[in-house]
């Protein structure tokens, strides 16, 4: 008996998808790619030939493709300008959407965009990998579970050293280091303390000299308050030595997650509670694969996914508040009426690292 798979089109064929979300489709077991949308035509088609996919399309193409009946999905992975453009076609030809971070430039985009996946009955989600990771969730579970007791402060660090020319360099791509890598710090805190920030203070900084940054910032460091006194601090940069981890203090102990966001690693984490000290190594798991085959089993099984379109709203609204308060510098007040929904044991995949990939210039 053949397996009903999911037919996805993947809008935009650069770095990631050939990373990480091309190579992963093919162990899912339960999805496929049958179409490539790409302003880059000659790439999209050495793409296609190597992973055996028959369409090949340009943007002004897609329009077309989405109402032709051979597709179930897409995977949008274009700069954050387009985001919207493509999520609210897709909606509108009954598509379901896994859409890179963040969600839009704005809070109306992203509106917008999840009132065409509502009216449409499509799922909405942002590609959130970390959210069926092993070690993510095991993590998560510890803390919830109160291994550190009641946790009273996240402090995170996520950068590299940016490539000079790379689309997340450009302004109006609304690129940064805050809406690529500080969106899994802000993602990690607001699941560590179960709830939405009330409160964003922001200090943004750049170096002259350097090219790179002439039209975004080097680096940004958030400081979110959160009910109870929480507070979540961190710092993401396109300028630093790579580094992604995560500590949370509790009234009880503390736990660091190492390599907490970097896909193509393994992870560890480090209990400390008074003198004892308890680490869990997490072997490499491949994260693309595990969360297509998530949202491939939501749409297979007409079940919303457990994180949905809600989620990358959540997050817009505190990195739009980041952004704001770094530009005033003067805190922001942050206000959501949505109720906050946990990781679930269920959203957990394990797949080997896929290895099989072609990555062009």
């Amino acid at each position: 008996m053949t397996t009903k798979k999911v037919r996805y089109a993947v809008i935009g064929a650069g770095w990631i998808s050939q990373e990480a979300f091309l190579p992963a489709v093919e162990q899912t077991g339960n999805s496929e790619v049958v179409a490539i949308v790409s302003g880059h035509l000659d790439k999209a088609k050495q793409l296609a030939a190597f992973y055996g996919i028959e369409g090949v399309y340009s943007y002004d193409q897609f329009d077309a493709l989405a109402r032709s009946g051979d597709l179930d999905a897409v995977y949008i992975a274009t700069p954050n300008s387009s985001h919207a453009r493509f999520a609210v076609q897709a909606a509108q030809h009954r598509l379901h959407i896994l859409v890179e971070k963040p969600l839009a430039l704005s809070l109306a985009e992203a509106e917008s965009m999840r009132a065409a996946a509502d009216e449409a009955g499509v799922y909405l989600t942002t590609a959130y990998r970390l959210h069926n990771d092993p070690g993510t969730l095991q993590a998560m579970e510890m803390i919830r579970s109160g291994a550190i007791g009641d946790p009273r402060y996240f402090g995170s660090a996520f950068c590299f050293q940016i490539a000079a020319g790379n689309h997340r360099l450009h302004k109006d791509h609304w690129g940064g280091p805050l809406q690529d890598v500080g969106v899994y710090c802000l993602n990690a805190a607001r699941h560590v303390f179960g709830g939405e920030p009330v409160e964003a203070h922001a200090v943004a900084g750049s170096d002259a000299s350097d090219p790179r940054f002439a039209e975004v910032d080097a680096g940004i460091s958030a400081t979110l308050r959160f009910e109870g006194g929480r507070i979540a601090s961190f710092y993401a940069g396109f300028g630093a030595d790579p580094v992604d981890h995560f500590q949370v203090l509790g009234t009880k102990g503390s736990l660091e997650f190492q390599h907490a966001y970097l896909f193509g690693t393994g992870r560890t984490i480090v209990l400390r509670r008074g003198d004892a000290v308890e680490r869990i190594d997490v072997a490499e798991t491949d994260n693309f694969s595990g969360m297509i085959a998530y949202f491939s089993d939501c749409i297979l099984q007409g079940k919303r996914p457990a994180v949905d379109s809600g989620e990358g709203l959540e997050d817009m609204r505190a990195l739009l508040a980041i952004d704001e308060a770094a530009a005033r510098g003067a805190p922001v007040r942050l206000a959501s009426s949505r109720p906050f929904t946990p990781l679930q044991p269920s959203m957990l995949r394990r797949f080997p690292p896929a290895r099989r990939k072609l990555l062009l210039p």
